[in-house]
């Protein structure tokens, strides 16, 4: 399946392969680019049998981030105002970060070459992040007179130390994929970022898909809710994946050393 600028390619054991299609200008973000993926977001929200999702660019990077010239191009009064909530809780231009944290299953984002600005914040909203030591990353907007609002202050709490990310967003000083793991923007920093990223997809997809995507909702909750209101969740999911065909198939495909197969619930 495919759209101009962004194609998935969902494989037998569920993962899907999503990329950025715009190689010639490094993925940078027009307004067809927010639009694409926004719309393949909501189309893994609704796909059966997707297991996980590695997201990744094509070309020479990741995404550089805003095409400020396709925007400066668009007169404002042809744009709804950014405090309007045109996609449940955020504008269209954090909808493309928040799209990850809202599918239901794991997103394994696969860095490379240049993740700027809005790219950095996009990245943030996966899951999991495979860096290359040589990528370049920087909280870019400050360099423009703007703050970031694309959803990463939403997204790096948890991740980035409070005075770290001070520094990053206020200097907006460019940083490397080598240096990107011990400021908490990525998780694993190898040669393969790709490969990496599709070794973990592949592992969380051999997991009982029901559990994973209650547990993903239990990580976003972690962040919302109150420690009461946690321990009531963790019951909850608890409660909707025990004694299930997929929470038994895992039983027994353990305990007789075997590829579990799971079913759509």
């Amino acid at each position: 399946m495919t759209t101009e600028r962004v194609t998935i390619d969902l494989a037998e054991n569920g993962v899907a392969q999503v990329r950025f299609n715009r190689p010639d200008k490094m993925n940078a973000l027009d307004p067809a680019q927010f639009e694409a993926i926004i719309e393949t977001g909501n189309r893994l929200r609704s796909m059966k049998g997707l297991r996980a999702v590695v997201l990744a660019g094509e070309g020479r990077a990741f995404c550089a981030g805003l095409d400020v010239s396709s925007f400066t191009a668009t007169h404002d009064g042809d744009r709804a105002p950014l405090t309007a909530r045109t996609h449940d809780n955020a504008n269209i231009f954090q909808e493309v970060a928040m799209t990850w944290r809202k599918c239901p299953v794991p997103v394994v984002a696969a860095i490379h070459g240049v993740c700027f600005g809005g790219g950095l914040q996009i990245a943030s909203g996966a899951d999991i992040r495979v860096v290359h030591p040589a990528t370049r990353l920087a909280i870019m907007e400050l360099k423009w007179g703007l703050v970031p609002d694309m959803g990463g202050y939403r997204l790096w709490r948890g991740l980035v130390r409070d005075d770290v990310l001070r520094e990053l967003v206020y200097t907006n000083r460019e940083f490397s994929g080598a240096e990107a793991q011990a400021l908490g923007l990525a998780t694993h920093v190898t040669e393969d970022p790709l490969g990496k990223a599709n070794d973990i997809a592949n592992e969380i997809a051999s997991r009982n898909p029901d559990a994973i995507r209650g547990a993903k909702r239990l990580t976003e909750a972690m962040l919302e809710k109150s420690g009461d209101e946690i321990l009531l969740a963790e019951s909850q999911e608890q409660a909707a994946v025990m004694r299930t065909p997929n929470q038994i198939e895992a039983v027994m495909a353990g305990m007789q050393k075997r590829a579990p197969k799971f079913t759509d619930s």
